[in-house]
């Protein structure tokens, strides 16, 4: 199915009087272009949370049969437990971060009974209680069981078997628990038992447990307060991911041990309660008070992982649509849904579903798919099978507001998470653990970035179906592959698949939802469609390895793994002259020749070039270097290459100084001979390679000569990025640079200038379906600064003058503000305010300033980082004279 025409994206007339305003406001519109992070307004990685992909499908609705009532313990055959810290105890199983596994979670009969009521949102606290019974097959003897439980009270354990079927009806009689304690580093409750489990044998873990809802933090089962049509109201969701189940109920809180789910949960009458499946029935039962509470149960789920556990309890309205037989229902504030602000989401599901089902040829399993807005969610979306959160800020939008950011913003988050849905759903990933081994399973979070980059991928697939005029190379470079590059390196940055052994706490699978993680994932898929070939990729035949379409160097598995196990990227050097392409690893600073910095590794890298406008066979550099005859090209022909095709490779590209010069020509003889997508590459590779001593920023700055031909909003964003920085605008000593270089770029605005004031002239709704010229509505629709009480100052210190006005204001306040924002604050504002030092001198003038303010550590750090400073502002110094120098030249 088409996507509706409320899905559309467009440009506000804003957008138009920006540009209108273009001639008359040079200097200022320089400097915010060149603000502009020129993609799709994204959330930063860092705050998106997401979760995993199902390789087992569910039973079809059909088979799916009514969940059995929750058991009541017996209360003769077990007494209630005491459940102690285990302080003291030897090392043991319950050190390690992963479960040993002893035990294989089958079923969880879960039921959780949260004490919300409406009457009483100011309650100081709020509690939940709940019982789980676990279905568990036992894999080695044990008298010792390992699960995850955190800040949750055991008040009843009890072991039931062996059972006699895998149903759990039967039982032959039961394992005494003599002792319950949880081991809190690790996470785990410990169940000590006076016979061990048999092998093979079929077990149920009955446990009866009470926890907190946090209120502070959305994670686990947590409490939002919010006003709806004038009243204060309150919701309870879930936050599973990525070990937060264990919050809510004790489990095997790991993504390998999936298992089929009944959730049963007890709220207010008045509250509708939401989860993973389709509600199965309801009734009524009294609490010890008299109060009434509704009993809601729900159908059996597929295999899915605990993280994927999802449920909410709410007082909202919906809107509803069918596609293809399955229900969508959109949850929001009843004022958001009488106002139709969730109608462009629901719009957009469902087309977005029927794209996925069609690109991987599958039917999507679940019978309903919830998508509810929370006032507040700090993770910001998260793809629970068949209840989709999202914080109400990217889902729910106004239906006066034509912006086309906040359109974007929606569609992008949208996709990505009903991208989970479908990879989920589908044999892709199963084809892919040939490819990758066990990672498609996820048995544990270290290789998280194959759920999320390939869902960051697709969601780029999904953007391009809706706005079929839109270039998906470039979307992708403005989305996510700029971001990750600028920030990847050999040194610093971590490979995107980690080893196990790296990971020592828990708190540390956090830290892996990162720009990696998403960007460079989601650029790890890219690479592998664009050598695979597109319909190999998606088709994902079972005998890649042993198909004869594409010629591969080895398997794909060795292939991805040079990429994903070592961090950074390489750079990929032409010598046109002789045909010689050489790798490297990248560095900032290229420090590589320093003893202690080596990176010795290579990639397996695949290379699709063109020559002279030619698409090229791909050839593979799976060595350090390798001659290749045919890219050869000589100063006599008018033959030029660029490898990188579409820059669907992961990696820079640099070139002899004849491999520049030639391209160079190409350029100023005729630019539209070079797509945009390598126009784009060829400034942002070469002012990347000379900002880190790769190249001459002469090379880089002599690609520029031909923008007076240039009318690609998005090459020239690259370029005012790269010219037009923060350093050059407020650093009073460029000033000297500044009229040279707006001399120099007015000249050559002019075609894309007389572009754009044309269509406004004439027909300003023509820049609706222009993506791009969302690098001109970002300008005007969001504030270059969030101000805020934590940063106020950090922003004043930001400007020329402000710096000295905030080194003035520390003198009698920094006890304030060290007590208020923590000495941390001290020290970023310290490199805030000596960002421009060159010399030794200002270095022990500004220690001096803020030694008292800081703690003994803190100083030792200090010391090195302005040294640092003062080394790059000395580089800065000398590369603004060669920029002046150039400018002079060639203005």
């Amino acid at each position: 199915m088409g996507p509706p025409s409320s899905s559309g994206f467009y440009v506000s007339r804003a957008a138009a009087l920006l540009l209108a305003g273009l001639a008359a406001a040079l200097l200022l519109a320089l400097a915010v272009l060149a603000a502009l992070y020129g993609r799709c307004a994204r959330v930063a990685p860092s705050e998106l949370h997401h979760g995993g992909d199902q390789d087992a499908a569910p039973s079809p609705p059909g088979e799916q049969k009514e969940s059995p009532p929750t058991r009541q313990s017996d209360p003769t055959l077990e007494p209630a437990v005491t459940a102690t810290l285990g302080k003291g105890r030897p090392f043991g199983p319950w050190d390690q971060l992963r479960l040993p596994r002893w035990l294989v979670p089958l079923h969880y009969e879960l039921e959780l009974w949260p004490r919300l009521k409406p009457d009483e949102l100011s309650a100081p606290a709020l509690s939940f209680t709940g019982r789980v019974n676990i279905t568990v097959r036992c894999a080695v003897a044990t008298a010792r069981l390992l699960l995850h439980s955190l800040f949750l009270d055991c008040e009843r354990a009890e072991v039931r078997g062996p059972l006699s079927s895998g149903t759990g009806d039967a039982t032959v009689g039961h394992v005494p628990v003599e002792d319950v304690w949880f081991a809190l580093e690790m996470e785990y409750m410990v169940l000590e038992l006076r016979e061990a489990l048999q092998p093979g044998s079929l077990y149920e873990l009955q446990l009866s447990f009470s926890g907190p809802v946090y209120q502070d933090k959305r994670e686990g089962l947590f409490l939002n307060v919010y006003m709806d049509q004038g009243v204060r109201r309150a919701l309870l969701a879930s936050q599973m991911e990525p070990t937060f189940a264990r919050n809510v109920f004790p489990c095997f809180d790991e993504p390998a041990l999936k298992a089929t789910f009944n959730i049963t949960i007890i709220h207010h009458p008045s509250y509708v309660a939401l989860s993973n499946m389709p509600k199965l029935g309801q009734s009524e039962k009294e609490d010890l008070s008299g109060s009434k509470w509704t009993v809601t149960t729900f159908y059996t789920t597929p295999y899915m992982p605990t993280y994927l556990v999802a449920f909410a309890i709410c007082d909202y309205d919906h809107v509803n649509r069918t596609e293809r037989g399955k229900e969508i229902r959109i949850w929001a504030r009843k004022d958001a849904i009488a106002n139709g602000h969730a109608d462009f989401a629901l719009n957009i599901t469902g087309p977005t579903f029927s794209f996925l089902e069609d690109l991987f040829n599958i039917s999507y399993p679940l019978p309903k798919t919830d998508v509810i807005a929370l006032p507040t969610f700090d993770d910001r979306a998260m793809e629970n099978w068949g209840l989709l959160m999202f914080d109400e800020s990217l889902l729910l939008l106004q239906p006066d507001d034509q912006l086309t950011e906040k359109k974007t913003v929606i569609s992008c988050i949208v996709s990505h998470e009903i991208g989970h849905q479908a990879c989920e759903s589908s044999f892709f990933f199963f084809h892919l653990q040939k490819w990758f081994g066990n990672l498609v399973t996820m048995s544990w979070w270290n290789n998280i970035w194959l759920n999320e980059g390939f869902a960051s991928y697709f969601e780029s697939r999904v953007i391009n179906y809706f706005n079929s005029k839109l270039s998906r190379n470039e979307i992708f470079f403005s989305d996510i592959l700029h971001d990750v590059l600028k920030e990847d390196h050999a040194l610093v940055s971590r490979a995107v698949s980690m080893k196990m052994e790296n990971f020592t706490e828990t708190n540390e699978i956090n830290e892996l939802f990162d720009l990696f993680t998403y960007n460079k994932g989601a650029s790890m898929a890219r690479m592998l469609s664009g050598f695979l070939n597109e319909n190999l990729f998606i088709s994902a035949l079972k005998a890649i390895d042993d198909q004869s379409q594409i010629v591969l160097p080895a398997t794909v598995k060795i292939i991805m793994d040079s990429w994903t196990h070592q961090s950074g990227f390489p750079v990929v050097t032409l010598n046109v002259s002789t045909g010689i392409v050489k790798q490297e690893p990248f560095y900032r600073e290229n420090v590589k020749n320093q003893t202690l910095l080596t990176h010795n590794a290579t990639w397996i890298v695949p290379i699709l070039w063109i020559k002279s406008g030619t698409t090229q066979s791909l050839v593979w550099l799976d060595k350090s270097s390798k001659v290749f005859p045919e890219m050869q090209v000589s100063d006599f022909d008018h033959d030029w290459v660029i490898l990188n095709l579409n820059m669907t490779g992961y990696y820079r590209v640099n070139y002899d100084k004849l491999g520049w010069k030639k391209l160079n020509q190409q350029l100023e003889e005729d630019p539209k001979a070079i797509p945009v997508i390598h126009r784009l590459q060829l400034i942002d590779d070469a002012f990347s390679l000379s900002k880190n001593n790769y190249i001459e920023i002469e090379t880089a700055l002599d690609l520029t000569k031909y923008l007076a031909e240039e009318d690609e909003i998005i090459v020239w964003h690259a370029v005012l990025v790269n010219l037009v920085t923060r350093d050059l605008v407020f650093d009073v000593n460029n000033y000297d640079i500044y009229p040279l270089l707006k001399k120099y770029l007015l000249k050559r605005l002019t075609s894309v200038w007389n572009i754009y004031s044309t269509i406004i002239r004439e027909n300003v709704a023509a820049l609706q379906d222009d993506y791009l010229a969302l690098y001109m509505e970002y300008a005007i629709t969001t504030s270059p600064f969030i101000f805020n009480e934590t940063n106020i100052i950090e922003i004043v210190a930001a400007s020329e003058v402000g710096q000295y006005v905030a080194k003035e204001f520390l003198v009698n306040n920094w006890q304030a503000v060290s007590e208020r924002y923590g000495t941390q604050s001290l020290v970023t504002l310290l490199y805030i305010i000596g960002r421009s030092i060159s010399t030794d001198l200002q270095i022990i003038e500004l220690q001096q300033f803020f030694s008292p303010m800081l703690e003994e550590h803190q100083r030792l750090t200090v010391h090195a980082k302005l040294q640092t400073i003062k080394n790059k502002n000395l580089k800065n110094k000398n590369q603004s004279a060669r920029i002046a120098a150039w400018l002079r030249k060639n203005t």
